[in-house]
C-alpha cells in the first residue's frame, strides 16, 4: 500500500455515515455496538436496566476514561425519548455519538471536550413506547407511555407534592443509574414545542408559584443554561414558531410558568441527585417525517456542542481532611444559594458547582464540626475546559468516610411542603440580563 493509501485510510471513519431515518431497536443497538467496538479506548456502552418489556435502556458513554470516573472530570448526560412518541431527540443523540467520536483527534475543541467530560448518551429510555407507534403524529400517539401506560416524565418522586404512582421499571433504573455517578449537568430532549425550559416544573408559593413561576436557588445559572441552547437554534431562539400562539421570549422558559408537572425528571434530577438539568423542546411536530432529520441536526449540533461545554462552568475541587484523605459526604454550598437537600462530596471527596462568574463564599460542613467557609472568584471564561478548581482542606479530628449515607440521604419526599411562603428564590434574577448582554456580544 502506498503512502496516500494509508493516509486516506487513517482519515476515513471507522463507522459508515449514519443516514437520517428512524432506528429502531434492533438498528439503533447495532450502531451503538459497532461505535462501542470501534472506538473503543473513548466509549463505553452498557446498559442501566430493562424496560417492562424487556428492552435494553442503552447509555453510550464518550471520555478520555469512558469505563470508570476520573478525579476532577465531571460527569454530563443527555437523555431522550422519554415519551417513544417524541423522536427527534433519539436520531439527534445518534447523529451527536457519531460527530464526537469521528473528530477526535481532528478537532481540537471535540478532542479537549473528549479529554475533558464523560458524556453519558442515552438515546431511548422509552424503547417500548417507541416501538408502539403504528401512526406517528405531530400532536399525540399511542406510545407516549410505557407499555404499562405511565408518563415516564409523570413518574419521578417529587419535591413539592406526593406523587403517588406506581414507579416504573424505566424510572427505576434511572434513579439507580443517578446514584452510581456523580452527574453534574443534563438535558432531556423532548418534542412538540420549541423550547429551553428550567426548573422547576413544580412548585409552592416559597419557590414563586405566586407570581406564576417557580424558581430554584440557581436560577440564575439555569437560566443561563437554557439561554445557551436556546441562542443557538436558529429557529428556538425567536420564541414563536410552532402554530400553537405560544411565546417564548427567546425561546426559553420556566417550567412551572409553562404549565405546572408533577413527578417531573429534571426537578428530580436537580433536588435528589445534585444535577442541573433543562428539558429541550426540539420541533413543534412529535413525530415529524423523517427526511426533516438533517435540518433538526443542523438547527440542534452548534446547541448540543456548546450545551456539553457548560458542564466546566464555576468551581470543583477535593475537601480533604488533615491528613490529605478525601473526606466524603461532607456539605458543600454556596452561601445564600443553599439546596433543600445539601450537596454533598462524592466518595472521592469532590464537589462540583455550577456558578457564573462572579464571586461567592463557599460553606463546608462537616458532620459534628463547625463550618469552614472559603471565598471564591469565577473568571470570565472557563480555564481550558476546566471549572475553577479550589480543593479545600478540613482540619477535622477523626475520619468522616463510615458515615452512614441513609443517615445523610435526603427522604424522597415532598421537601418543599413546609416552607415559608417568602424566599430568596421568589425574587426574579437581574443578573440574566447582564448574562445575555454578555452571550450576544461574544
Amino acid at each position: 500500500m502506498d503512502l496516500a493509501r494509508l493516509w486516506v485510510g487513517l482519515l476515513l471513519p471507522l463507522v459508515a455515515a449514519l443516514d437520517f431515518s428512524y432506528h429502531h431497536q434492533e438498528a439503533m443497538e447495532a450502531f451503538l455496538k459497532t461505535v462501542a467496538q470501534s472506538y473503543s479506548s473513548i466509549t463505553h456502552l452498557h446498559s442501566i436496566g430493562k424496560s417492562v418489556k424487556g428492552r435494553n435502556l442503552w447509555v453510550l458513554v464518550v471520555g478520555r476514561s469512558p469505563k470508570e470516573h476520573r478525579i476532577g472530570t465531571p460527569e454530563f448526560k443527555y437523555v431522550a425519548n422519554m415519551h417513544g412518541d417524541e423522536t427527534v431527540g433519539r436520531e439527534l443523540l445518534l447523529h451527536l455519538i457519531e460527530h464526537l467520536v469521528t473528530h477526535d483527534g481532528r478537532d481540537p475543541e471535540i478532542t479537549n471536550l473528549i479529554n475533558s467530560t464523560r458524556i453519558h448518551i442515552m438515546p431511548s429510555m422509552n424503547p417500548d413506547g417507541f416501538e408502539a407507534v403504528q401512526k406517528p403524529d405531530c400532536y399525540y400517539s399511542e406510545g407516549r407511555e410505557n407499555y404499562n401506560h405511565y408518563d415516564l416524565n409523570r413518574n419521578f418522586p417529587d419535591a413539592f407534592e406526593f406523587n403517588n404512582v406506581s414507579r416504573q421499571p424505566e424510572t427505576e433504573a434511572v434513579m439507580k443509574w443517578l446514584k452510581t455517578e456523580t452527574f453534574v449537568l443534563s438535558a432531556n430532549l423532548h418534542g412538540g414545542a420549541l423550547v429551553a425550559s428550567y426548573p422547576f416544573d413544580n412548585g409552592v408559593p416559597a419557590t414563586g408559584t405566586l407570581h406564576s413561576r417557580s424558581l430554584t436557588p440557581d436560577d440564575d445559572v439555569f437560566q443561563y443554561l437554557a439561554h445557551t441552547y436556546a441562542s443557538r437554534n436558529p429557529n428556538m431562539k425567536k420564541g414563536d414558531q410552532c402554530k400553537n400562539n405560544i411565546k417564548f421570549p427567546n425561546g426559553v422558559t420556566n417550567g412551572y410558568s409553562w404549565y405546572p408537572l408533577l413527578g417531573g425528571m429534571q426537578d428530580y434530577n436537580y433536588i435528589w441527585a445534585q444535577c442541573l438539568e433543562i428539558t429541550l423542546e426540539l420541533s413543534c411536530c412529535k413525530y415529524p417525517r423523517e427526511e426533516k432529520l438533517p435540518l433538526f441536526w443542523n438547527d440542534n449540533k452548534a446547541s448540543l456542542m456548546e450545551y456539553i461545554k457548560q458542564v466546566h462552568i464555576g468551581v470543583k475541587g477535593q475537601v480533604f481532611d488533615h491528613y490529605r484523605k478525601p473526606l466524603p459526604n461532607v456539605i458543600v454550598e454556596v452561601v445564600d444559594r443553599t439546596h433543600i437537600c445539601p450537596y454533598r462530596t462524592n466518595r472521592f471527596g469532590e464537589y462540583y458547582l455550577l456558578l457564573l462568574p462572579g464571586s461567592y463564599v463557599i460553606n463546608v460542613t462537616a458532620p459534628g464540626h463547625e463550618p469552614h467557609l472559603t471565598k471564591v472568584t469565577i473568571p470570565e471564561k472557563s480555564q481550558n475546559f476546566s471549572a475553577l478548581r479550589k480543593d479545600i482542606l478540613l482540619s477535622v479530628g477523626r475520619h468522616l468516610d463510615h458515615v452512614p449515607v441513609s443517615s445523610l440521604s435526603c427522604p424522597m419526599v415532598p421537601l418543599y411542603r413546609n416552607l415559608p411562603s417568602r424566599s430568596a428564590a421568589t425574587k426574579p434574577s437581574l443578573f440574566f440580563l447582564v448574562t445575555v448582554l454578555h452571550i450576544s456580544l461574544k
